[in-house]
């Protein structure tokens, strides 16, 4: 799974550590999703959803 949230962080300003608490979850994780080691659950994909104001699909995309 492709994701742009570094993208997305940057049209905001945001740092890692500041999307991992806006979202209530650890640095860490945020890195591991940014660099597809690790694919977001349902419920965090929501809330990434939620704090960019856009769909799942704006944020994450099929590899391929």
């Amino acid at each position: 799974m492709e994701n742009n949230l570094p993208a997305l962080r940057a049209e905001r300003g945001w740092s890692q550590q500041r999307l991992a608490d806006e979202l209530g979850v650890s640095r860490q994780t945020v890195i591991s999703i940014e660099k597809g080691r690790y694919d977001a659950s349902l419920p965090l994909a929501f809330s990434l959803a939620r704090v960019f104001t856009c769909r799942i699909e704006d944020i994450f995309t099929p590899e391929g």
